[in-house]
């Protein structure tokens, strides 16, 4: 195959890594499996322009992007719609999608497996019609992202560390709003108060990490935790770090194919998280999920 990469420089291990070095052994491991590679490294201001680009380029046949989630999610989305396959380097913190296409999450070790991997056919889901691969989430998590952007960090570990002055500060003030659910479309709304709502792109695992098993199930995992106190949201934190928040008493876990929020008492500043990112959250909120829709590169099975 003719495959173009594109990596972001900016991304977590990338920057610390001689980049140079990096691609001459990307180009080297693809072409020991009969491919052409050719690969770019950019800013991270630079990566979306790049990744349209790279979608553009006349014979490509798939695309490699590497960085952190925030750039596999864009990535994702880009390779939907240029009905390309995507290979995921995971450079960044997390790397949540990269652990559900069950990948190495070392960058070097990766570009061997990708090389040759097998086309898969897996789930890419839509809120308002923007791609995600990971979740949408309103509440506890988006307050707690808006408070870790505020705060100055350079490393991986001092982004760390952010989540965790974040995570304490909103365990003593957690947030209570009003939501609508449609679940399914099937127009009998259930208005209730909540804390906490998170809807992702395949069922989550029972892991700490909030990844999902599998991403090919056809299901949204819809997950609402409803409002909590501080000691509550404190007994819900233990169970997430022992990946079991599933059986907490104030989460309700169910799965849809389609859901729509809509916000009765939404406020001008309200913001959700989707794929990491902070954005301002509108009063309605359709998310969906797109069967089969996105082609990745996965590990070939093990005999």
């Amino acid at each position: 195959m003719k495959i173009k990469a594109v990596l972001n420089r900016d991304g977590g291990t990338f920057k610390t890594t001689d980049m140079k070095t990096y691609c001459e052994k990307a180009i080297h491991a693809f072409a020991a499996r009969g491919h052409e590679l050719d690969c770019t490294v950019v800013a991270g201001d630079e990566i979306v322009e790049a990744l349209d680009r790279a979608a553009e380029t006349p014979g490509i046949e798939a695309m490699l992007a590497g960085g952190g989630d925030g750039t596999i999610s864009t990535a994702a989305a880009v390779a939907w719609k240029a009905k390309l396959p995507l290979g995921v380097i995971p450079a960044g913190t997390m790397n949540l999608f990269a652990r559900s296409l069950t990948l190495p999450l070392d960058i070097w070790k990766v570009l061997d497996v990708l090389a040759s991997a097998q086309i898969a056919d897996v789930d890419i889901s839509t809120a308002n019609g923007r791609p995600f691969v990971h979740q949408f989430s309103a509440g506890l998590h988006a307050r707690m992202v808006r408070m870790r952007n505020q705060m100055d960090f350079a490393s991986r570990l001092g982004k760390m560390r952010a989540s965790t002055s974040a995570a304490f500060g909103v365990m003593l003030d957690p947030p209570r709003f009003d939501v609508v659910f449609d679940i399914d479309g099937d127009g009998k709304g259930e208005e209730r108060p909540v804390s906490a709502i998170s809807v992702s792109n395949n069922p989550l695992g029972n892991n700490s990490l909030f990844f999902a098993d599998r991403v090919d199930t056809g299901k949204l995992g819809v997950y609402v935790a409803d409002p909590l106190e501080p000691t509550g949201v404190g007994k819900l934190a233990f169970d997430i770090i022992r990946g079991k928040f599933k059986e907490n008493d104030a989460v309700t876990a169910s799965t849809a194919q389609k859901i729509l929020l809509h916000f009765p008492k939404h406020r001008k500043g309200a913001a959700c998280v989707l794929d990491g990112e902070l954005l301002r959250m509108p009063a309605d909120v359709e998310i969906k999920i797109h069967a089969a829709a996105l082609k990745v590169l996965k590990p070939q099975p093990v005999a």
